[in-house]
């Protein structure tokens, strides 16, 4: 099995959960994949637990991937790690893949030299936010990663400690409004694939916004979003 190769132009390419399309998604597994390729970034997502560490999931549990109804932030950080994930063929006969915690992530992506987008997931104060921060600066790694997140009061919650860090809201649809107040709050954007226009990436970028999307995964839909111009295209499985 192996990536599906596009023309992407001067796209940079993020690998979405890691080489997600390929190993099981947010594992150290599926980082490593990626950081083996041509990615110019890889993108992960982290909850806070209930004794306070940062581990990696996109869901809110590990059900869907573990079979287990474990949620996240209920849990310590010791018990989550004793979860094994199912394999792409719905095994569990390896041991690796289990859930990756921020700083396996972050020595991962710095020994590729790949750039770092941070998912923000839970609800996290000011003081989590800090701390998020200060472990990311443990690795020396803030000048190459961008956070992101539904949440938008997560991203100014970033913005009050580093005024200038790359930052990109995620949202479903980019209407002028949402330029309006991207643009005010000097954040950029991170856009559902499925709703993008030609028209949308030049007005962000008049605006002076970075555009990226999310998640193309078809390579007719990644080279014609490459064509308009788009910055990122985040993917399960384009390369």
């Amino acid at each position: 099995m192996n990536t599906i190769k596009f023309d992407k132009k001067s796209v940079r390419i993020i690998a979405h959960r890691g080489l997600s399309g390929i190993e099981v998604e947010n594992t150290n597994s599926a980082f490593v994949a990626a950081g083996n390729r041509s990615y110019y970034g890889i993108e992960t997502d982290i909850y806070k637990t209930a004794d306070g560490h940062f581990i990696v999931g996109h869901d809110d549990n590990y059900k869907r991937l573990s079979g287990e109804e474990i949620y996240l932030e209920k849990e310590t950080l010791a018990r989550l790690q004793e979860v094994i994930f199912f394999d792409k063929d719905g095994t569990k006969g390896r041991v690796d893949l289990r859930p990756a915690t921020l700083e396996s992530y972050l020595s991962i992506v710095k020994k590729y030299e790949k750039h770092a987008i941070l998912e923000l997931k839970s609800d996290f104060t000011q003081e989590e936010i800090a701390r998020i921060i200060e472990i990311i600066k443990e690795y020396d790694y803030l000048d190459n990663l961008t956070f992101i997140s539904f949440n938008y009061e997560n991203l100014k919650r970033v913005r009050k400690i580093l005024p200038k860090q790359s930052a990109q809201y995620l949202f479903w649809k980019l209407t002028d409004e949402e330029i309006a107040r991207l643009k005010e709050d000097k954040i950029d954007a991170d856009v559902w694939c499925v709703e993008l226009t030609e028209e949308q990436i030049k007005k962000a970028h008049e605006a002076g916004l970075v555009v990226n999307c999310w998640t193309v995964n078809e390579k007719d839909e990644g080279e014609r979003l490459a064509s308009w111009g788009i910055d990122f295209i985040t993917t399960n499985i384009l390369e």
